[in-house]
């Protein structure tokens, strides 16, 4: 619970402020506008006893359009996006989302026996009372545990030097009577007395702080609201730094909060000016000096300051330049610059601190070897990347840093990756490792021997045996010639699982991806989704470009007037995995979540006869409209993602090619699950609600389409781990359901 920063983090967390997947919702199948309690509670209809013969909610069309460059646009169901967000409270908006409510779980009635089953063998899967490995920082041990039954988890301490374990937050205490609870930073003053920490509870993501004195157990007054991003302990542990959320829900400050004094004399450190950057703070490996680091999705640019005096002038390190990213550590008063101002994947250099902006290279950019990140300690450092895909870890020495240490590990497909090592001082390194088919694990390296030490394997109560199940990667080719790969997990005995179900020729096949902000979805262990793959599923993931899966171009040609690659690339998949005979037409079933959200809505555009069933959880589908409204939360930031269609009339054609609700056309979709968050920040409500109203009005088959939208809840899903394991349950119940697979009901 400290606030060093590694090398990237900053950069993953201005990231982070776009359409991606909340918290960790982007893992697959694993896991602001506000609405009170009362309000949401008479929003939420009780579903009919009988499932019946009711029919779907029909939104009212009204008259809207816009123009921009010339070309007008006709939006009927703009009427659905409430004028006063962040705040919803319009009788007719809320009156339709309850319908598409009362809707889903009037058809979902029938496969509640399914979702209870799926619910308890995916429930039976995971260990109730569960606790991660200790870890030391400082004085102290800390880790953090799951009670039996627990939604939340409880946070806990005990001084190495021995004593009783202390209790530092039960989440469970802080979330009862909420309908939504989320631990936001929690960080530890470096002199172990404090605990600062923030939450949210409705699922806006806008957090409030509070600072726990543990020598008396008590709260001080002090009380930070608004706020994003970390809490950094600063001036002695005299004082934090935060950052506070705009009205727009932008993070563009860096502010100082001195203990016991009014939030409202808090001292701004940094204010950005423009409104597409985000700021983020954390303090360098050796905890003496103060990162501010400000960026989009493309630019950065970072500021330091001492940490005892954080209000000294900044030491700016290198002023922007638009398509440069960089983040900086400091270690014995030396700059480190992980950077692409030379290349595409990145390079590793260090400076003088009294003249940051001459970077010397350390480790120089590699067309084959993708750098993603580093970390300093005492002794060495560490690197992290992928090579052609796959995750590695290596150590170097501060005298021969051209002499390279891998990590190496047993399996050809797996993902790791540095865990929680919040000392500076270390003999060993805390790491993370699964595979498809391997559950997570726990590794301790030594840094001297080489050696691994297994910690802690994931636990599978009800019973795991790995050699039941296989896992392979294959290349399939786009249609541009690009090879794309694909992990794949499935049972050994697959066809006899078949043939036991009445199923004849190739099985059904779950596709997932993301495809964007260079987020590479690894090929990694899910207890959830076994209930899938034991019915007789292959599970697929496709490594598609927009994801950074094979360096930084592979994002690239995945972004702004190359967009479309993703779309391609994923239908392509599906074809090629049809093509090798893992499945069939028709029996691809697949999901996606946010800008994966998207995703699915231009597959179903392009080649929906391919899908028996479709999952788009708060899927960013009105990119357009979302793209022209720079009064939302996240647009300026954006443009750099998608391009401006405001000023740049060649953005605005090609966003319109392929946006999903703009290119919705009278013709036949799959049977298709969406799902909202009406406190949602990143994907507002109304873009699933108006693309399904569309859907409804045009489509031309009869098949099952559902919307979902939680009523207290964001982009993330319902919070608790139960709760949101229960979604995963209706997810898998309305797959089977369409495929086919699901068990009839008994006659009464």
């Amino acid at each position: 619970m400290t606030s060093r920063i590694s090398a990237h983090a900053l950069a993953l967390a201005l990231a982070a402020t776009t359409f991606a997947p909340a918290a960790a919702s982007a893992a697959p199948n694993e896991d602001s506008t506000r609405v009170t309690t009362s309000a949401a509670a008479a929003a939420q209809t009780p579903a009919p006893k009988s499932t019946g013969e009711i029919k779907p909610p029909v939104a009212e069309k009204r008259a809207h359009s816009y123009t921009y460059h010339g070309i007008t646009i006709e939006d009927p169901y703009d009427w659905l996006y409430d004028k006063s967000y962040p705040e919803v409270n319009d009788a007719d908006v809320l009156a339709h989302v309850t319908a598409e409510n009362t809707y889903f779980e009037a058809k979902m009635a029938a496969q509640a026996p399914l979702t209870e089953a799926l619910f308890t063998e995916m429930r039976a899967r995971i260990k109730e009372d569960d606790s991660t490995v200790p870890q030391k920082d400082g004085d102290y041990l800390y880790w953090s545990e799951f009670e039996e039954g627990a939604q939340y988890r409880k946070h806990w301490r005990k001084a190495v030097a021995g004593g009783a374990d202390e209790l530092l937050i039960d989440e469970n205490e802080l979330a009862k009577g909420l309908e939504y609870f989320r631990l936001g930073a929690a960080s530890i003053s470096q002199n172990g007395r404090f605990l600062a920490y923030s939450t949210d509870t409705s699922g806006g993501e806008r957090y409030t702080a509070r600072i726990k004195d543990l020598q008396t157990g008590e709260h001080l007054p002090d009380e930070l609201t608004n706020l994003r991003g970390d809490l950094v302990w600063v001036a002695n542990d005299t004082a934090l730094v935060y950052g506070p959320s705009t009205e727009e829900w932008r993070t563009l400050e860096a502010k100082l909060h001195v203990i016991g004094t009014p939030v409202d004399s808090d001292v701004t450190l940094y204010k950005e000016e423009d409104q597409s950057f985000g700021v983020g703070t954390g303090l360098t490996a050796q905890e003496d000096w103060l990162v501010i680091a400000s960026g989009d999705n493309e630019t950065s640019e970072v500021r330091l300051v001492p940490a005892a005096n954080p209000t000294a002038t900044p030491i700016l390190v290198k002023a922007r330049q638009k398509g440069v990213e960089y983040s900086v550590d400091v270690r014995d008063g030396e700059l480190w610059v992980w950077t692409n101002d030379d290349h595409i994947n990145f390079r590793l250099a260090k400076a003088d601190l009294k003249t940051p902006a001459d970077w010397q290279t350390v480790i120089a950019g590699s067309d084959e070897f993708y750098l993603t990140g580093f970390d300093l300690y005492k002794d060495f450092f560490a690197t992290e990347g992928r090579l052609d895909g796959l995750d590695q870890i290596q150590l170097r020495q501060y005298a021969a840093p051209a002499k390279v240490t891998p990590i190496t590990f047993p399996e050809a497909s797996y993902t790791a990756g540095l865990s929680d090592n919040p000392e500076y001082d270390v003999a060993k390194l805390r790491l993370s490792y699964q595979s498809m088919v391997t559950p997570s694990t726990v590794f301790d390296y030594d840094v001297k021997t080489g050696g691994l030490t297994q910690l802690k394997q994931q636990e599978i109560p009800s019973g795991y045996d790995a050699s039941l199940y296989v896992t392979e990667r294959v290349t399939v080719a786009a249609r541009d010639g690009t090879m794309v790969p694909v992990s794949i997990v499935m049972r050994k005995d697959r066809a006899a699982i078949l043939k036991a179900a009445g199923i004849e020729g190739p099985g059904p096949l779950h596709l997932y991806a993301y495809g964007a902000y260079g987020y590479a979805i690894p090929p990694g262990f899910s207890t959830s989704r076994l209930s899938l793959v034991d019915r007789g599923f292959a599970y697929a993931i496709a490594h598609i470009r927009g994801g950074d899966d094979l360096g930084r171009r592979w994002y690239l040609q995945g972004k702004l007037f190359e967009r479309t690659n993703t779309f391609n690339d994923f239908v392509d998949a599906g074809r090629g995995l049809i093509a090798k005979g893992y499945t069939a037409e028709g029996k691809v079933t697949a999901s996606g979540g946010s800008a994966g959200g998207e995703l699915m809505g231009a597959i179903i555009n392009q080649d929906a006869q391919q899908y028996g069933a479709i999952v788009a959880h708060v899927p960013f589908v009105d990119v357009l409209g979302t793209m022209l409204n720079e009064k939302l939360p996240l647009t300026p930031g954006e443009w750099q993602e998608w391009g401006n269609p405001i000023e740049d009339k060649a953005a605005f054609a090609y966003i319109l090619s392929y946006s999903p609700y703009d290119q919705v056309v009278a013709k036949d979709y799959p049977p298709m699950l969406v799902t909202a968050g009406l406190n949602d920040p990143r994907v507002t409500y109304w873009e699933p609600a108006k693309w399904v109203a569309k859907l409804r009005e045009v489509k031309t088959d009869d098949n099952l389409l559902l919307m979902k939208t939680n009523m207290g809840a964001g982009h993330g899903g319902q919070s608790g781990r139960w709760n949101s394991l229960k979604e995963t349950a209706e997810e898998f119940a309305f797959i089977l359901w369409q495929m086919g697979m699901a068990p009839k009901p008994e006659a009464k």
